[in-house]
């Protein structure tokens, strides 16, 4: 099922996710705003909610790959 994430090359996804880490890098990353907003309890608007799983969907993939890699028996 997530054969393609393991096609992926890692150069990539880590590009992709520390872009969206950090984009838009001014007045301030919308991850850590909305990681802010979050532990405030005050993310509650859709677009906010959102923009919290757009930007830190990537960083997910990134787990998501190395718990793949490690779990492999390949490693």
């Amino acid at each position: 099922m997530l054969i393609w994430l393991d096609r992926l090359p890692w150069v990539w996804l880590l590009l992709l996710a520390g872009w969206m880490a950090v984009a838009p890098i001014t007045p301030e990353p919308h991850l850590v705003e909305k990681l802010r907003l979050l532990a405030q309890g005050a993310l509650v608007r859709p677009l906010d909610i959102f923009d919290l799983a757009m930007h830190s969907a990537p960083l997910l993939l990134v787990a998501v790959k190395l718990w793949r890699h490690w779990r492999s028996p390949r490693h």
